[in-house]
């Protein structure tokens, strides 16, 4: 996605691009993660639309009831609509990655209206601490969701600061998992499957921002981590259904090192988020 390569600078937005190159082949897979098994039914693929019926990025999003997707702000920024499917696997068809339909009969979208936090805002303050805030977003969809008996929990006000560092964090999401070379400029791509991996906290005080917790990224050690695509998919308290924030970002283009996530226990976030019937 144009935008966010000409905005993030030196750092790098989990968001998958509709593009692929020609000739390419698969370096390795990166998120460290297993396909998840029917244990997050809640967490769906969602893609968006720049201009009407125009595809044009794809993320992750949390079902927090048959009508509302909780989601990241730089998913629903600049959408026009979105749409979301509650397959686990998505690839149907085997039609080949952009060329299969983003909605439409059979394809099992489901239409949605996208919002961004009031608050939200990227690249308009001096400095790292202000690139980005409020990365949170909300689809309503316009018709609900059926056959998910789960969904995502929200946390109290501040949860996340109650939590110890080293804490046990569940991440799900659709996102890439090979880095295609040759041919062109390398692309993230892999199947649209819904993937799982454990992590950790790191902190819930990022230097960055308080709006922020920092978790492991680095597939070692039995931790995974998120990719582009994971883009506003959970980071959940460990072997639970509360999402203590969204993922938001990494600092470099092989997601590894430490992910960035948007928290939504902030008071002004919870109630944002409340103001939708949920």
């Amino acid at each position: 996605m144009n935008k966010t390569i000409t905005r993030t600078l030196t750092l790098t937005f989990l968001l998958a691009t509709i593009a692929i190159a020609a000739l390419a082949t698969p370096v390795e897979a990166i998120t460290n993660g297993e396909p998840d098994a029917g244990r997050h039914p809640y967490v769906v693929l969602v893609v968006a639309d720049n201009a009407p019926g125009q595809p044009a990025w794809r993320g992750t999003g949390i079902l927090l009831s048959p009508w509302v997707v909780l989601t990241a702000g730089h998913v629903t920024d600049g959408a026009v609509a979105c749409r979301i499917w509650t397959y686990e696997d998505v690839t149907y068809n085997n039609v080949p990655f952009p060329l299969y339909p983003y909605g439409g009969p059979g394809s099992g979208a489901i239409e949605g209206t996208p919002y961004k936090h009031p608050n939200y805002a990227m690249g308009n303050f001096p400095g790292l601490p202000g690139w980005l805030v409020y990365d949170v977003g909300i689809i309503v969809l316009n018709e609900p969701v059926t056959g998910v008996n789960t969904y995502g929990e929200l946390p109290s006000a501040g949860f996340t600061e109650t939590l110890k560092v080293m804490t046990d964090i569940d991440f799900v999401g659709y996102g890439v998992q090979v880095n295609l070379r040759g041919g062109g400029t390398p692309v993230w791509s892999g199947p649209r499957v819904r993937m799982y991996a454990p992590g950790k906290l790191l902190s819930t005080k990022s230097a960055i921002s308080n709006l922020f917790i920092t978790c492991t990224a680095n597939p070692a050690q039995g931790k995974g981590g998120t990719a582009f695509g994971d883009s506003g998919g959970p980071a959940l308290l460990g072997g639970t259904d509360i999402v203590l924030a969204v993922t938001s970002f990494g600092t470099n283009n092989n997601c590894a090192g430490t992910g960035y996530y948007a928290r939504i226990d902030k008071p002004e976030i919870l109630s944002w988020i409340n103001s939708f019937p949920i």
